[in-house]
């Protein structure tokens, strides 16, 4: 009986308490249509609109044949939706005497693009890596020197890298322009892994000097690992400044080693038969296609990577 009238009283106590902690607790939640957020979605709705109505332009008139197209509404979605403007654009649109679309470019820019963008990342997060752990004297000195050259025009250094390049008997090659990429991307992401691996906590590379590791175990075996992030950012910057450059693959090679872009200009500025503006658009989606698709495919890794590679300088 004496449990029980315990147990009773125990209830009771909890019943009295509950009303109190079963109220309402923490922030007030906003309301959904406030003046804040009326203007900060009205303002990302139309940023949006600005930039993918001229897509959806592109893309729609990419389907449409070219009676459709002299009909005018560029906004209509196409009544007979065809590919063949695609097909043109990738096999048989001429640029100057050749006729074999954009195919032949697209194969050339693969071949700029792939060891560019492994040599620039490979020695920049080496570079990156020594300046950030293994610091020399002199090595802010060669830091603010290489950072100089990330701000200087293009165009002043064009000539010069011709000179170079014609004394070298690699200019108008794949090899010379591939040299060219390189050169030009290695102030930033060196800028980029210098950062990021500056972020990273010392007590990490003194732990590891103290077990005896060196230069390169170090590289491989604790820095390479957590650098992921920083990686695919530099891999990004490379991809989309190598793959839609158009002045070093006009100047640095010939007709017959012409990138993708350089071909897609001698498409839509052709003087010859009629502007056919479905296969100019197909053309230029083509061409987007492999910088939107590494950046749909990791672009949340980018953020991460900017962010981090940012905490210090």
């Amino acid at each position: 009986m004496a449990n029980i009238s315990t147990l009773n009283s125990t209830a009771a106590g909890f019943d009295a308490v509950s009303p109190q902690v079963a109220g309402p607790s923490g922030r007030k939640p906003r309301k959904v249509l406030s003046r804040r957020n009326i203007i900060l979605y009205g303002l990302l709705i139309v940023a949006a609109l600005y930039y993918l109505l001229p897509l959806y332009v592109m893309i729609v008139t990419s389907m449409k044949g070219m009676p459709e197209i002299r009909m005018g509404n560029i906004f209509s979605p196409p009544m007979e939706i065809t590919f063949e403007p695609w097909a043109k654009a990738w096999a048989s649109a001429c640029t100057g005497l050749n006729c074999d679309g954009l195919s032949r470019g697209f194969w050339n820019s693969v071949r700029i693009l792939v060891p560019s963008v492994l040599v620039s990342i490979a020695v920049a997060s080496v570079s990156g890596y020594a300046l950030a752990n293994w610091r020399f004297k002199g090595s802010e000195l060669f830091f603010s020197i290489l950072i100089i050259g990330a701000f200087i025009p293009y165009q002043v250094m064009i000539y010069p890298i011709v000179i170079i390049l014609r004394e070298l008997g690699i200019y108008g090659t794949l090899t010379g322009l591939v040299i060219v990429h390189t050169i030009f991307g290695m102030p930033i992401l060196t800028l980029l892994f210098r950062n990021y691996f500056t972020s990273l906590p010392e007590e990490l590379f003194k732990a590891a000097r103290i077990d005896g590791a060196g230069f390169w175990q170090i590289y491989f075996r604790i820095m390479l690992p957590m650098a992921l992030p920083i990686f695919v950012v530099a891999m990004i910057l490379q991809v989309t400044g190598i793959w839609n450059d158009f002045l070093f693959g006009v100047v640095f090679t010939r007709p017959d080693s012409y990138p993708m872009t350089v071909q897609l200009n001698n498409i839509v500025n052709s003087v010859q038969g009629v502007k056919e503006y479905n296969v100019n658009m197909a053309a230029t989606l083509l061409t987007g296609a492999v910088p939107l698709i590494v950046y749909f495919v990791s672009g949340r890794l980018f953020v991460r990577g900017i962010a981090a590679g940012a905490v210090k300088g």
